[in-house]
């Protein structure tokens, strides 16, 4: 992979873990910043001969397509496909709309795997490039209150998974990253009491330490990264004993 300039492209770039992941990466990278508002991405970072700023709905599958058609005309290729846009809200499955559930999917997943395969064709055509799929530990250890959002990101990872396996023989990376709770504007949608983020205070983690582990594992062949480590390990035990692990999240670990 060209370490020089890389051609990097982060989805949801006006949220707080790509904030962090943007102001870390070296300043000769060409990055391509994605979200509904561009004004909102220029003023977030200001101007830069590096920064690119794109509006899209990501709802739009078309609008996906036209978008990475775009990036390969005008850059040639993309070295590192980052999906990190989505959103959750955490409430009983019972209070979903069937909009509201589709809106979760269409964000948190079908624009990932959309994304994923577009861009899985062409780095393949060229042997070389990493996607980066934001998922969540949610993804893994599901809880109380998170069904629709642990959905979209269980599909994600499963999706990932297989595409990793499809991609290996082209050299193609396939990386998920599983945080748990992170310090963004994501809890203004999904916990606008702050009650939640209050209890798992001690599992939260900063966004600038997941930025640094997505930074640091670029251009790598690294399955998952797996964060923070008391989660990570609950989810071993959640994989290995699955009846107790239910037993705990219904009554211990109900923290929403």
């Amino acid at each position: 992979m060209n370490t020089t300039k890389r051609v990097i492209v982060i989805t949801g770039a006006s949220g707080g873990l790509a904030q962090s992941i943007v102001k870390q990466l070296p300043t000769n990278d060409q990055l391509i910043l994605l979200s509904r508002q561009k004004e909102k991405l220029q003023t977030i970072y200001g101007s830069s001969e590096n920064y690119f700023f794109k509006s899209l709905d990501i709802r739009d599958d078309k609008a996906i397509s036209d978008m990475v058609d775009d990036i390969y005309d005008q850059f040639g290729r993309i070295d590192i496909m980052i999906n990190n846009a989505g959103f959750g809200e955490f409430k009983d499955f019972t209070d979903f709309t069937a909009d509201e559930m589709r809106e979760m999917f269409d964000v948190n997943t079908f624009a990932t795997i959309q994304f994923s395969k577009l861009v899985g064709q062409k780095m393949a055509q060229k042997k070389q490039g990493h996607i980066i799929n934001i998922a969540s530990m949610a993804g893994l250890i599901a809880s109380n209150k998170s069904s629709i959002y642990s959905a979209t990101k269980f599909a994600v990872i499963g999706f990932s998974n297989a595409l990793r396996l499809e991609l290996a023989k082209d050299n193609v990376y396939v990386t998920t990253v599983n945080p748990g709770p992170i310090e963004t504007n994501f809890f203004d949608r999904a916990d606008p009491s702050g009650s939640y983020l209050k209890t798992v205070e001690k599992f939260t983690l900063k966004p600038d330490v997941v930025a640094q582990k997505i930074i640091k594992n670029m251009g790598k062949n690294k399955r998952d990264i797996n964060l923070p480590l008391l989660l990570n390990i609950a989810h071993k035990c959640y994989v290995l004993f699955p009846k107790l692990s239910d037993m705990l999240a219904r009554k211990v670990f109900n923290f929403k």
